[in-house]
């Protein structure tokens, strides 16, 4: 599925980053939260389509509020707060002006952020296999 494996690819690059070097390189840093922003607007596009796929009739249209609503209350998604948490950083990303709210950002990526994502990416693989199982039968 092309929306999942652009999700898994973007998420590759942004858990190849080295959080050590963005402390001290501005450009880095601001990359960091542009790969962030990337990578989170492919993870809600492929939780909509993989719900679609296993008929959610819900997610066929929607805000990313309302799919990563949706995607909680079905059981996608483990941790409603912190993809929240992604939704209004990605929100405010682009007016962050201030060090400090950029390293909390920086931090809020590496600790909270891509531990989500990942698990996001191992859920809807297996819900795409389970998907594809289920066809085959």
């Amino acid at each position: 599925m092309k929306k999942l494996d652009n999700f898994m690819n973007c998420l590759e690059i942004l858990s190849n980053a080295d959080f050590d070097f963005a402390n001290e390189d501005e450009i880095y840093r601001t990359g960091i939260i542009g790969q962030f922003n990337l990578t989170f607007e492919l993870a809600w596009k492929a939780l909509q389509a993989v719900l679609r796929v296993h008929g959610v009739e819900e997610a066929a249209t929607g805000s990313p509020r309302e799919l990563l609503q949706l995607g909680y209350k079905i059981g996608f998604l483990d941790d409603a707060a912190v993809w929240l948490a992604m939704l209004r950083i990605r929100n405010h990303s682009i007016h962050i002006y201030d060090e400090e709210r950029i390293d909390e950002t920086l931090l809020l990526i590496r600790d909270s952020f891509l531990p989500a994502f990942r698990k996001l990416a191992e859920t809807l693989q297996e819900k795409l296999k389970q998907a594809e199982d289920e066809w085959q039968s």
